[in-house]
């Protein structure tokens, strides 16, 4: 099913270069997410006043939402720099020893995709964050010993799409832990509306709503599907993007007026038709789907579907809602599209 899927429409995708210059760089310029930026601004100005590193700080929540960006303002609002790292790059003990003990005083260390470090690695940040030492083993077998280094105080923020894979132990020593939820779309016009006057392109209020209600609740897709329409806007119009040149840009690649498109429109076609709305399980549907795992499906397609009110994950699997067989135009338990 990987012909189905909109790069465009996948916020798991790494940003590409032009994305970077539309990051916010102010938490007064961060659009959304008010009550996290309410609890971060408190302890902003609290470690400023007592001149303090911020505490460790836990981001969570489905790709797109502006983890990173937020990790970069938080350094910005600490006049800090701010190392970026992917958790899979951590290969080995000394990777981690090295970047913790060339952190700078208030340095921000920031770990993508933090659950899928290496256990023995995860080990190594506890006293770090916890005691700000590194403990470094010296030597093998019975001479082996143990050298405390102490670091210079620094803030790590972590960032993860899959909170519950996180252990306790690590999970315990981050200070604040936030959940970035899905945006509105009014949030999303206003993102819209802020990244086209950034790249000067000449946009009308009703084509800003056309990208945010197909945005998926998400900022990453906003801006890729904006980029889209100024393409199509100077090819087949005059340049500015209204409501027709948005709709008629988004239909030619697939995406419907819920931000669906071929991956999830799949996915709800087997849900309703082939088992009959459910429950199934997820390896199950992504067997059926031609997906190696359902990884991609959990990360993907079931968040927005959730969000929207067209799947409900229970225990015994998933199950489609009625307002899913409405989207489709079928009944529950017909034979639609699959069997015809």
């Amino acid at each position: 099913m990987d012909h189905l899927r909109n790069p465009d429409l996948d916020p798991s995708l790494p940003e590409e270069p032009f994305e970077f210059s539309l990051r916010p760089q102010r938490l007064q310029e961060y659009i959304g997410q008010e009550k996290v930026k309410a609890r971060l601004e408190i302890a902003l100005q609290a470690a400023k006043g007592r001149k303090e590193v911020l505490d460790h700080v836990l981001l969570y929540g489905p790709p797109g939402l502006g983890k990173t960006t937020l990790a970069h303002v938080l350094a910005n609002e600490m006049g800090a720099p701010c190392k970026v790292i992917q958790a899979p790059a951590l290969e080995k003990k000394g990777d981690l020893a090295a970047i913790l003990t060339n952190l700078d005083d208030g340095e921000f260390l920031f770990i993508d995709e933090i659950h899928r470090l290496a256990a023995p690695i995860e080990e190594m940040l506890y006293s770090a964050m916890e005691d700000r030492k590194l403990d470094i083993l010296i030597g093998q077998g019975p001479s082996a010993q143990t050298l405390k280094v102490d670091l210079r105080p620094f803030t790590l923020v972590g960032a993860t799409t899959r909170a519950g894979l996180i252990s306790k132990p690590l999970h315990d020593r981050f200070g604040m832990v936030h959940r970035l939820d899905y945006y509105t779309r009014a949030e999303l016009t206003i993102i819209a509306a802020r990244s086209s006057q950034l790249l000067g392109v000449h946009m009308a209020p009703e084509g800003a709503e056309a990208i945010a209600r197909r945005s998926r609740g998400t900022p990453r897709i906003v801006n890729r599907l904006l980029r889209r329409c100024r393409d199509y806007a100077e090819v087949k119009g005059d340049g500015v993007i209204t409501a027709s040149i948005a709709d008629d840009c988004l239909a030619l690649h697939e995406v419907d007026h819920l931000g669906l498109e071929g991956l999830d429109r799949a996915y709800l076609e087997a849900l309703c038709v082939k088992f009959r709305g459910g429950p199934v399980g997820v390896r199950t549907l992504a067997a059926a789907l031609g997906e190696s795992d359902g990884g991609a499906l959990e990360d993907l397609v079931e968040p927005y579907l959730m969000q929207i009110g067209f799947l409900d994950r229970t225990q015994q699997g998933r199950k489609a809602t009625a307002e899913a067989y409405n989207y489709l135009g079928l009944t529950a338990g017909s034979q639609g599209p699959l069997f015809s």
